[in-house]
């Protein structure tokens, strides 16, 4: 089991300074109920009494310490289009009420004691949990943590604050039948391959490559199997979908948005702001 999780203490002073590196976490342990399973009416599956079943759990992968934007501040703690960046994700997946928990996965040296504003929303449906080593040992620590009502997790990089409605909504429909989801946009530039000169080797045929992006949804066994596997043969990913391609399950993608981009550099900091206000 990684490190201890905490609901919705904090204080006022936020921690400084880098994140330790973590270990190598254990296989994937049978889930644990964390909060009891409420039900309201709205999007979800549909009780017998006609409400809605708070059934998706939502792991907010925060863990990575920016380094690329040149700052000493967390890039998921800086402002975007007046709030927190990590805070625009928090607070679109908790407007869904099919959502049970909203699970945020930060570096260790910030887990115990997190930012105020974090908790600006629903702290009933609010976990931390602490990152790990590699981006997939982050997403286990989130995936232990999701309640046993949880059929559906979607997994979201806190590097994209600005996702949309509609992205969200696609992702689960999907993974509601039975398979993964991602959100992904068509590779719309021509693509050259080079060799280590610099020198292009060939044109590379763009018709049916996609640009992949979160958030990615997925049953809830699948994934967890995918992780489980990936842990005993040692094998790594830049995404949760390809975990689950490597078994040969069915993974689908949807239409995701341009508002979808991943903060990496400083200069997404402004490219952000200008597609905060922008429509679809």
């Amino acid at each position: 089991m990684s490190e201890s999780r905490t609901g919705a203490p904090h204080t006022d002073e936020q921690p400084t300074g880098e994140p330790p590196m973590g270990a190598s976490q254990p296989p994937l342990q049978p889930p644990r109920r964390i909060i009891p399973p409420p039900a309201i009416a709205s999007r979800g599956e549909v009780a017998p009494r006609g409400d809605v079943v708070r059934d998706v759990g939502v792991v907010i992968v925060a863990g990575g310490s920016g380094s690329r934007t040149g700052s000493t501040e967390l890039k998921q703690f800086r402002w975007v289009s007046g709030k927190p960046a990590l805070l625009h994700s928090v607070q679109a997946f908790m407007a869904r009420p099919d959502v049970a928990v909203v699970v945020v996965v930060l570096p260790k040296a910030y887990a115990a004691d997190p930012p105020p504003w974090l908790f600006q929303c629903d702290v009933d449906r609010l976990l931390v949990s602490v990152g790990g080593a590699e981006r997939h040992e982050s997403v286990v620590n989130g995936l232990e943590d999701l309640p046993e009502e949880v059929v559906v997790a979607v997994v979201h990089d806190a590097a994209r604050p600005l996702v949309t409605d509609e992205t969200i909504d696609r992702v689960i429909a999907e993974a509601r039948r039975g398979h993964g989801a991602i959100a992904a946009l068509p590779v719309v530039d021509t693509l050259k391959e080079v060799d280590d000169d610099g020198r292009i080797v060939r044109t590379v045929d763009r018709t049916r490559l996609w640009r992949a992006q979160t958030p990615q949804a997925f049953p809830r066994q699948l994934l967890e199997e995918a992780h489980i596997a990936a842990q005993r043969d040692r094998v790594g990913a830049t995404d949760d979908a390809a975990l689950l391609e490597r078994l040969g399950h069915p993974v689908v993608v949807v239409r995701g948005s341009e508002r979808g981009m991943k903060i990496t550099e400083e200069a997404d900091f402004a490219r952000a702001e200008a597609l905060s206000i922008l429509r679809e």
